[in-house]
C-alpha cells in the first residue's frame, strides 16, 4: 500500500465513520472513533460486496461502500447489550 492509498484510507474512513453515525441518529463519536468505524465498514462493506460480486472502482463508490458497511456494523454493535453502567 503507498502513502496516497493509505491517506485516502483514513480520510474516507474518517468520513465514512462521521456519515454512519449520522445516518443511525448516533452522532459522531469523535475523530478517532469515526475513523475506526468507516475502515473497518470498508473492509466489511468490500467482503459483503464481494460475495455477491460487485467491486468498487471509484473514490464515491469505496465511500458508499464503507458507509453502507459501517452502517451494518453499527447495527449489529446494536445487539450487543451495554454494561449497566458503574456502581458507585
Amino acid at each position: 500500500m503507498t502513502f496516497e492509498q493509505v491517506c485516502i484510507l483514513l480520510v474516507v474512513g474518517a468520513l465514512a465513520g462521521w456519515i454512519a453515525g449520522l445516518l443511525l441518529g448516533r452522532g459522531g463519536f469523535g475523530l478517532v472513533g469515526n475513523l475506526i468505524l468507516g475502515v473497518v465498514g470498508s473492509f466489511l462493506g468490500r467482503f459483503l460486496l464481494g460475495v455477491i460480486g460487485f467491486y468498487a472502482t471509484t473514490t464515491l463508490a469505496v465511500l458508499l461502500t464503507a458507509v453502507g458497511g459501517a452502517v451494518v456494523l453499527l447495527w449489529f454493535l446494536s445487539f450487543i447489550p451495554r454494561g449497566r453502567g458503574r456502581k458507585k
